[in-house]
C-alpha cells in the first residue's frame, strides 16, 4: 500500500465524485479508477459505493479514511522534518493545545523564537486530552499542552508558570451572579456545562460527596461554545477564568469557586522522542522562558 493510493483515496473520499478528485490530484480519471480498484483488491474490500452522481464510502472505507489521514500525515510531517534538517533559519513544529490562557507563555516563546528562526513554520491542533494525547503518541505531534499530570511512564514534561482558576460562567441578570465565589452547594440542581473529561476528574474531586447531586446538562469541548449557551440561559458553565469573555458588554461573568479550584498546566513530550533540531532548540528555549517566569 504505497502513500501515494492512499492520497488518492482520502481525495475521492472527501470530494465524493471521482472527476473533481481527478483534476485536484492532476491524474486521469481512467488512471484514479484503476488504483482505487486495485486497492479494493489489496484489502479486499469495498471501500466505495457508487451512486448516480456520487461516490459514499462504506463502513470499510470509513474505517480506512481514518487510518490514512494518520499515515498521509505522519509521512508529510516526515518529508518536512528532513527537508528542515538543513535549514539553520527554521523548520516545523507540531503543537497540541488545551485551552488556558497561559497559552500566552507558549505564544511569546514562538514570537521570539521566530525572531530567531525567520522560516520557523508551527502547526497548531487544538482539543481534549484525548483527541491531542492521540496524535503525540501517534508521533503526529512534537508536544502536547495539557490540563492534568502527565503519565511520566510515556512522557517528559514541564509545568507552565502559573495555575488555571476555576470558576462558573453565567449571565449578569443571574442572582448568583452577585456572589464572591459558588459553593458546591449552590450548583445543586442546576443544569451545568463543562467538559467531559473536567466532569469526571477535576470536579469530581471538588464536589466530594456531593458530586452525585450534580446535573450535567451538558458537555463542551469548547468552552466559548458552552458560554453561548449560558448567555442563552440554558445553565452554568464551568470552566477555567480568563478564557471566556467576561467584559461589562458581554452579557457574562465569571465567579470562582470556593473552595477554590486550581489546576496545573503542562508542556508534555514523548519519552524516547527523537526531536528534530529545530523542535530541540524550541524545547530548550521553552525551559529557559519558563524558569525565568
Amino acid at each position: 500500500m504505497e502513500i501515494r493510493t492512499l492520497r488518492y483515496f482520502l481525495a475521492v473520499a472527501r470530494e465524493e465524485n471521482m472527476t473533481r478528485a481527478a483534476e485536484i490530484l492532476h491524474v486521469t480519471q481512467p488512471t484514479l479508477s484503476k488504483q482505487l480498484k486495485a486497492l479494493e483488491l489489496e484489502l479486499g474490500k469495498k471501500l466505495f459505493t457508487r451512486h448516480s452522481f456520487r461516490i459514499s464510502l462504506t463502513d470499510e472505507g470509513v474505517l480506512l479514511r481514518k487510518r490514512a489521514e494518520d499515515l498521509v500525515s505522519m509521512a508529510d510531517k516526515i518529508e518536512k522534518e528532513f527537508i528542515s534538517l538543513d535549514d539553520i533559519t527554521g523548520g516545523e513544529l507540531y503543537l497540541g493545545m488545551a485551552e488556558s490562557h497561559q497559552i500566552k507563555y507558549l505564544a511569546r516563546v514562538i514570537r521570539d523564537f521566530k525572531k530567531q528562526y525567520p522560516n520557523l513554520h508551527y502547526h497548531i491542533t487544538s482539543g481534549d486530552t484525548e483527541q491531542i494525547a492521540d496524535k503525540l503518541d501517534k508521533g503526529l505531534l512534537d508536544f502536547l499542552v495539557l490540563a492534568e499530570l502527565p503519565d511520566s511512564r510515556k512522557y517528559e514534561y514541564i509545568s507552565f508558570p502559573e495555575k488555571d482558576v476555576w470558576g462558573v460562567v453565567m449571565r449578569t441578570d443571574d442572582p448568583l451572579a452577585e456572589r464572591d465565589s459558588i459553593s458546591v452547594e449552590d450548583l445543586i440542581g442546576l443544569p451545568l456545562f463543562c467538559s467531559d473529561q473536567a466532569w469526571e476528574a477535576d470536579i469530581k474531586t471538588w464536589a466530594k460527596s456531593h458530586f452525585s447531586q450534580l446535573n450535567l446538562e451538558g458537555s463542551f469541548r469548547l468552552s466559548y461554545n458552552g458560554s453561548v449557551f449560558a448567555r442563552e440561559g440554558l445553565g452554568y458553565l464551568l470552566t477555567f477564568d480568563h478564557l471566556i469573555d467576561v467584559s461589562i458588554d458581554s452579557g457574562l461573568v465569571f465567579v470562582p469557586l470556593s473552595p477554590a479550584l486550581k489546576s496545573s498546566l503542562y508542556l508534555a513530550w514523548n519519552r524516547y522522542q527523537a526531536f528534530t533540531p529545530i523542535a530541540e532548540r524550541f524545547l530548550q528555549k521553552l525551559k529557559t522562558s519558563f524558569a525565568e517566569d
